[in-house]
């Protein structure tokens, strides 16, 4: 009688053939060596001089930032070809940014000269706005002084402005009164000021010498009026 052969299912037995198709095993199962990577000393040098480069620029600005300088700040109005004074101007810490402003040190120098353009206050003083000489004050030019009353000035007038000066007449000459302007755009070269009322009716004026004489006749007859023209600097 033919005994049976049973599978043996001991572990480990015909491993290699119970194994799927393809499938490495032993050494072969192995990962295999992987090259190393090319290293590239060009691109790291490169890279380090970028680092280097933005910290040196950081640094620069810190450093530049905090250089400090002194410059002249105008503190109250200059019209255009007035003389600019030294109660105009205080002194003021600003960067140094490479702009032109004048020096506070200047400050002397600066006040024997005049206004170029209308300075505003708190404008920082640079050497485009002085000029030597003044268009305004040179040869044909007059100053005349006006004692007005309240009505025939506006109260916000200040130095530097515009204003047309105009003649009013027919005061006692009938019911209708008459105008015209003597000057369309006299500079205010400067207004009296008092503590309470504010301006006291004392200001001077710069128009052409030809017309200078009228002016003044008209302003001792209280017929003078000023109007101020905000957009005419």
């Amino acid at each position: 009688m033919r005994t049976s052969e049973k599978p043996t299912n001991r572990p480990g037995v015909n491993a290699e053939r119970q194994s799927p198709a393809g499938a490495l095993s032993g050494p072969a199962s192995r990962k295999l060596p992987v090259p190393p990577r090319e290293r590239r000393p060009a691109l790291a040098a490169l890279a380090l001089l970028l680092i280097l480069g933005g910290a040196l620029a950081t640094t620069l600005l810190v450093l530049r930032s905090g250089d400090r300088v002194t410059a002249i700040q105008i503190v109250q109005q200059v019209g255009t070809g007035q003389r600019i004074p030294q109660t105009a101007m205080r002194e003021v810490q600003i960067a140094d940014t490479g702009i032109d402003y004048v020096a506070y040190a200047d400050r002397v120098r600066v006040s024997e000269n005049y206004a170029r353009v209308t300075l505003l206050p708190g404008t920082l003083l640079t050497g485009k706005m002085v000029v030597s000489s003044s268009a305004e004050l040179g040869p044909g030019k007059a100053q005349v002084g006006l004692a007005l009353k309240p009505g025939q000035l506006p109260s916000t007038l200040l130095q530097g402005d515009r204003v047309q000066v105009i003649h009013v007449s027919g005061r006692g000459e009938g019911t209708s009164t008459q105008s015209r302007v003597l000057a369309q755009a006299a500079l205010v070269h400067s207004v009296g000021t008092s503590g309470r009322n504010g301006v006291s009716g004392q200001v001077t004026i710069i128009v052409d010498a030809t017309v200078s004489p009228t002016i003044a006749a008209y302003a001792s007859n209280g017929e003078i009026a000023l109007a101020e023209l905000p957009g005419a600097r």
